[in-house]
């Protein structure tokens, strides 16, 4: 019997066994079944011993052997970013679904700052870089019922007694149970709602396209750091795109026959500016012209480039510009850069 056959078993035993009852962890039954099945019938698949030798003890606190210099910094500084981005994004995301299945809150910042001092602690001990991980999440929560902290603590302290004092039986347990075991991890984490004809119907196309465009990356490159990278800069070009042309300028009134207020209706930023400064009538409009940004707010310096351009072109007319209703942040980044950043569009 190959390891295929063992991995199709696992599967079938952790599909049909919670039907029959929940007293008993279903993969557990499959790892143990099947560790025992191919121990019993000395079957020659690849088991956990074969990835490498377990610890036999505990580790002990030591100062790591490198150099501090900038050349040590240059060479770890891209793998500790890649591993903080994806071990950052894998744990938030793994509290979000922890909270989605419990019906919880969980304080996200506190377990980014737990985990970053927790790695940084492991490593005077030798130990690897962690995050959360979603696979043995979700078998705790889901599988298990767990529903407290105190669960994580106890699987943690099994595993140390597993590995340090029963590695040998650990080392002989097939990878392909636990092959079985993410599998089903897979397929009970995956949202297959988000992938239905139905669902990516009625999704807007552009958020499809960050969830494809994610996914391609990963697989072609085998990194998820520079997936998760390209997904957010996909999500963040296509939403300044999709806001650029929220913004509007609506004629309110005309107090007099020199004036007329305009009322500037939407965000302020770098994508949306652009469009504001062709919307107004330098020509036709009278000689004072009343820009209200009370239902505004100027987020970035191009904005008020763009309100500075505006002012230059209704000048060149000979028409005066009065800008009214900014809020107290816009109002002091408009004062603290108006007419020191170009005008030009």
């Amino acid at each position: 019997m190959g390891g295929l056959p063992l991995v199709a078993v696992g599967i079938v035993v952790m599909v049909l066994l919670p039907r029959v009852t929940t007293a008993v962890p279903a993969p557990l039954v499959a790892i143990v079944g099947l560790t025992v099945v191919t121990v019993g019938a000395a079957i020659a698949v690849p088991t956990v011993g074969d990835e490498g030798r377990l610890p036999d003890s505990l580790p002990g606190l030591f100062v790591p052997d490198v150099p501090l210099t900038l050349e040590t910094l240059r060479i770890i500084g891209p793998y500790a970013l890649a591993m903080a981005l994806v071990g950052l994004m894998e744990s938030l995301m793994t509290a979000k679904l922890v909270d989605d299945v419990t019906d919880t809150h969980s304080h996200k910042t506190r377990e980014a700052w737990g985990q970053g001092a927790a790695n940084i602690i492991t490593g005077f001990f030798g130990g690897m870089g962690g995050c959360a991980m979603i696979g043995q999440t979700m078998i705790n929560v889901k599988a298990s019922g767990a529903r407290t902290r105190i669960s994580t603590f106890l699987a943690g302290t099994f595993l140390l007694v597993l590995v340090v004092g029963l590695g040998d039986l650990v080392g002989m347990i097939p990878m392909a149970a636990l092959v079985a075991v993410m599998v089903m991890v897979s397929v009970g984490t995956f949202d297959w709602h988000s992938i239905r004809p139905a669902t990516l119907r009625r999704m807007p196309r552009s958020e499809t396209l960050v969830m494809v465009s994610t996914v391609v990356v990963v697989v072609v490159t085998h990194n998820l750091a520079i997936g998760v990278i390209v997904g957010v800069v996909v999500a963040m070009v296509l939403f300044a795109r999709r806001v650029a042309h929220f913004t509007q300028v609506v004629d309110v009134a005309h107090p007099d026959e020199d004036t007329r207020v305009y009322a500037v209706v939407g965000e302020l930023f770098f994508a949306s500016s652009n469009d504001l400064v062709h919307q107004f009538d330098y020509v036709g409009d009278p000689p004072n012209v009343v820009i209200d940004l009370s239902r505004s707010h100027i987020w970035d310096a191009s904005s008020v480039a763009t309100l500075d351009a505006i002012r230059t072109r209704y000048a060149a007319k000979g028409k005066e510009v009065t800008v009214v209703g900014l809020n107290d942040a816009s109002q002091e980044r408009h004062e603290r850069l108006a007419g020191h950043v170009t005008g030009a569009h």
